[in-house]
């Protein structure tokens, strides 16, 4: 039972100091949906998104997977800021007219690519002139979005031009990785018990 005590208080110390650390990427996630849309939308497709940005190596990788949409995909991209967090339309922050090598006119695929922050063209130049003018502006300006909960990502296709489903992007709360945690060590326990 100490063990068990001692495992959670060292998890919960892991989850508490693990934003701190400097050169990590902050993994940002949602799930994508017609609901979500704006204005909402009954497409039965549903997607995942994962965002991990690393402002210190100047890294972003995005990573999608979704099905049952109702039409082919026409584009996809993360549209920041809004003017509140997890609600309302904003402008195409990243590359346009899509994410490069993102599959189109399909209803369901995978996604993943590695993204350089620093460089220009990971942006919409619009994002860029509406954000000081600069690459290292913009990538501040995506950074402190993403963390706002302003930013979303966003999958169009040729039925729903502004968009089919999307997912405002957000950090998972430290419950669900305190869970995740505390899960991954009951599992590393289990399998030392049965080993041992």
């Amino acid at each position: 039972m100490i063990r068990v005590i001692s495992l959670i208080f060292l998890a919960v110390a892991v989850v508490g100091f693990a934003p701190s650390a400097e050169a990590v990427p902050i993994i940002y996630t949602t799930t994508l949906t017609g609901p979500a849309e704006s204005p909402p939308n009954a497409s039965p497709g549903t997607g995942f998104g994962e965002v991990d940005f690393d402002l210190a190596a100047h890294t972003m990788i995005v990573k999608m997977t979704f099905s049952g949409l109702l039409a082919g995909t026409t584009a996809s991209h993360i549209h920041s800021p809004t003017a509140l967090p997890g609600e309302g339309t904003a402008a195409v922050a990243t590359t346009v007219p899509t994410f490069p090598g993102f599959p189109l006119g399909v209803t369901s695929g995978t996604y993943e690519r590695s993204f350089d922050t620093s460089a220009a063209s990971t942006y919409n130049p619009a994002f860029v002139t509406a954000n000081g003018g600069s690459v290292p502006a913009a990538e501040a300006a995506l950074a402190a979005s993403l963390a706002a909960r302003t930013a979303y990502l966003n999958i169009h296709t040729t039925m729903f031009p502004g968009g089919e489903i999307r997912g405002f992007l957000a950090v998972p709360e430290p419950a669900t990785l305190l869970l995740l945690v505390v899960g991954g060590m009951g599992v590393l326990a289990l399998r030392k018990k049965a080993t041992g």
